[in-house]
């Protein structure tokens, strides 16, 4: 099973599961998960903070993707959720994640008040911006990184700097 953490309209899903897979769809927006309800059965989708426990049981997932969900949290909460994340994988299992980076053109969240470093409060929400030692830090414990890149990628139509990070649980 592959577990998407912030699946939004559940495109991603939709992918993996014409291809064979077996998905699970998590994403905080009423509206998103309505969206991916559109593409893959309901019953694969929940609606649910990620800062909560998870839906997914105990060393189920063979791989689990957050791309551009896990910038929302502070330190402390994007830790608790990794170590959630860990828990869901199979020994082995691999998570692929995406996060922003200190280079990208929103970084300083477009003159937003800074709450820490790299940390931004944007419309009410925690943004958090990664330098390289601070994506490596996410797999930290329990993990082997197989890679970390910085990256340019196509987002929103525009161009987005991000950290990618593709990681095995250590067995």
């Amino acid at each position: 099973m592959i577990a998407e953490l912030g699946c939004g309209n559940g495109a991603d899903l939709a992918m993996l599961a014409a291809e064979g897979f077996s998905v699970v769809g998590v994403d905080r927006s009423p509206a998103a998960i309505a969206e991916a309800g559109k593409r893959i059965s309901q019953q694969f989708l929940y609606r649910q903070d990620l800062r909560e426990h998870f839906p997914i049981a105990a060393h189920n997932a063979s791989a689990v993707i957050a791309s551009l969900s896990l910038h929302y949290f502070s330190v402390g909460q994007t830790e608790e959720v990794m170590h959630r994340i860990r828990d869901c994988l199979a020994p082995g299992g691999i998570f692929l994640c995406r996060v922003n980076s200190t280079q990208d053109v929103h970084f300083g969240a477009a003159g937003h008040r800074p709450v820490g470093e790299g940390q931004y409060l944007v419309h009410g929400q925690l943004k958090r911006f990664f330098d390289e030692a601070s994506a490596r830090s996410l797999c930290d414990e329990g993990w082997d990184v197989i890679s970390i890149q910085e990256k340019t990628i196509q987002r929103y139509a525009l161009p987005k700097v991000v950290w990618e990070i593709v990681a095995r649980r250590a067995v």
